[in-house]
């Protein structure tokens, strides 16, 4: 009697099983832009926002006090390499006008120096991207 049974309703899912709420508030103006999407698109407002959520889940999402904070400490470190380089390029001068500047040292200096001027390029790459980033 059982195998009987009339079947009623939408099968249950044995996984992916969807228990979890969470409670959104929209101003009038974005439950208007829901309900006008809903009806374009004619899928739910549930399934609408799912979609747009999940569908960007994926991209960054930047900390802006955070990465102010981390762009503050990099920029006073980069000013202390800058007055660093000034104080070891003026000893250079000096030594080299008194003939006492070893050609290995200038040479050290040159290669260090353009070591920083790599690691300065890619810092600039990197903010171009965060600020790209930003902008989308």
């Amino acid at each position: 009697m059982d195998d009987l049974k009339k079947l009623s309703g939408r099968p249950k899912l044995k996984e992916g099983k969807r228990t979890k709420f969470i409670n959104v508030r929209f101003t009038e103006d974005e439950y208007k832009t829901v309900s006008d999407l809903e009806k374009e698109l004619a899928i739910s407002k549930t399934e609408l926002i799912r979609m747009r959520i999940l569908s960007d889940a994926k991209r960054t999402v930047i900390n802006s006090k955070e990465l102010i904070r981390n762009l503050d400490v990099i920029g006073a470190e980069m000013g202390r390499v800058g007055n660093n380089i000034n104080q070891l390029a003026k000893h250079a001068n000096t030594l080299k006008l008194q003939g006492a500047l070893s050609p290995l040292v200038a040479e050290k200096f040159n290669q260090l120096f353009e070591d920083y001027i790599q690691v300065q390029q890619m810092l600039e790459v990197a903010l171009r991207k965060i600020i790209r980033a930003m902008g989308n």
